[in-house]
Order: structure tokens, then sequence, then C-alpha cells
């Protein structure tokens, strides 16, 4: 943490500021699944380089052991900042966007959600290049979900 950040944190503590953290409660109106897509196939990427990163040998140099070990953990950091992410984009579609009314239109709604949540976690998880295939796709049905429920409105 930088000074000014240590700084700022230890004010906020003596003042007794809590951070905020939420997606417009407003309600904005602005939705789009398209967030959670794009952490979805990052999700997809990183599993796929990761089990397609060449190995070394335990005979390779210190420094090429140390090489694939930072990329590996970055890989990992970023699969994993992916997957919350597009939890966080897929929770606030389903509570904030689709509503009651949407159950008729979608009556597996709440289970394709619920799905598609517990994939992130799995994705979180493990590295396995199914498991990331089934979140893209289930990504993906959502945001059909959200075409036609867009497409309704406006007829």
């Amino acid at each position: 943490m930088s000074p000014i950040r240590r700084l700022t944190h230890t004010f906020d503590r003596l003042l007794g500021i809590e951070p905020l953290h939420a997606h417009c409660d407003v309600p904005c109106g602005i939705y789009d699944p398209h967030g959670a897509q794009l952490g979805a196939k990052t999700v997809f990427t990183m599993v796929k380089k990761m089990t397609d990163l060449p190995v070394p040998p335990s005979s390779a140099p210190a420094q090429e052991q140390l090489a694939y070990r930072n990329t590996i953990v970055r890989m990992t950091t970023t699969k994993e900042d992916h997957a919350r992410l597009c939890k966080q984009e897929l929770l606030i579609l389903w509570t904030d966007y689709f509503k009651p009314e949407h159950l008729s239109m979608f009556p597996d709604l709440h289970e394709t959600f619920w799905k598609a949540a517990k994939l992130c976690s799995a994705d979180k998880q493990n590295v396995d290049l199914g498991k990331a295939q089934e979140l893209v796709d289930a990504v993906n049905k959502i945001a059909e979900m959200f075409q036609k429920a867009e497409a309704a409105k406006k007829k």
C-alpha cells in the first residue's frame, strides 16, 4: 500500500468513514451482459493459456522455473479476478434487471443464473477447460435472455 493510500486509510478509520460498494441501486437502468461475457471469455482464455503453457523440466535453470511460476501466478490471478467480476455482473443482472414478470418468459431464469454463479466459483477454484467453456456457454445463454427481454420491452 502506498504511503498516501495508507495515510488516507488511517484518516478514514479515525473519522469512521466506511467504503461503499454498489451498482446503481437508484436504479440507473444501465444493464448489459457484456461485462459478464468478457469475464467468462477471459477465464476461458487464461485456463487455455495455463494448460498450454509448457512446464519446464526440473533440470531447467532456476530463472526459467521462476519465470514459469510467475506466469502461472499472473494467469491465475487474472482468471480469478475475472471470474469474480463475471459473478458480480451476473448477480447485478439477476437481482436488479430481471423482474418477476420475466419468469413467464424464462421459467429457468433462476436455475440458469444460479448455475452460472456456481460456475464462476468452480472456475476460480480449478483449472478446468471444460468448466471454463460451460461458464462461457452459460453467460451467453443469459445474454440471449437479456436480449429477448430487451426486445420484448420495445414491443
